[in-house]
């Protein structure tokens, strides 16, 4: 059940202060969003291996304290709405990229995506606009936009495509250095 109180605003950015055996995350107001607790001494007592290592709170810590920046709407990046198009309100976010470029950058585009968590769907739906474009489908707008990003996509608003300015606070994705497309014939036996 929904409260009917007004909703609270937490507002970024949010940072962490540490405390006795804790760290706590607090928004830019001072209110105190958590507390992640841990303990020094988990590797000497064989009793602490349900508490967490300093290490572990602080990667804890640091990932609530990115959730403002993944829930933040972006302007211009508006979902593709419903119409003809396979959309679906679980997917609300497409993306188009170019057939060629898929095809020549696959396994670039395959390994990027599982190394960033970026779930893409193919909904296969063609769209021929000065070449063949195949669609994407996302749910989050965060992940719609960096794979736009990366990939030099194309937003679609519709059946149309959209060309919207790249946030100055896109947070980057994780690349491969010195990538190298595999060739069968220089693998060794």
């Amino acid at each position: 059940m929904e409260s009917s109180d007004p909703k609270r605003r937490f507002p970024p950015p949010w940072r962490i202060e540490e405390g006795p055996e804790s760290l706590v995350v607090i928004d830019a107001n001072g209110m105190q969003l958590a507390t992640v607790r841990y303990r020094n001494d988990v590797r000497k007592f064989s009793w602490t291996h349900g508490y967490l290592t300093a290490d572990e709170a602080r990667r804890i810590a640091k990932a609530i304290t990115r959730l403002p920046e993944f829930l933040m709407q972006r302007r211009g990046f508006y979902s593709r709405g419903e119409g003809q198009h396979r959309w679906k309100p679980s997917r609300p976010y497409h993306v188009a990229l170019e057939s060629d470029y898929i095809r020549a950058h696959w396994d670039e585009i395959d390994t990027i995506c599982k190394l960033n968590g970026l779930p893409f769907n193919a909904t296969g739906e063609k769209i021929q606009d000065r070449g063949i474009w195949s669609v994407y489908e996302f749910q989050f707008q965060l992940d719609a936009i960096q794979f736009w990003d990366a990939f030099n996509g194309r937003w679609l608003r519709g059946s149309e495509f959209h060309y919207p300015e790249r946030p100055k606070d896109l947070p980057p994705l994780k690349l491969i250095k010195d990538w190298q497309k595999f060739d069968p014939r220089k693998a060794q036996r």
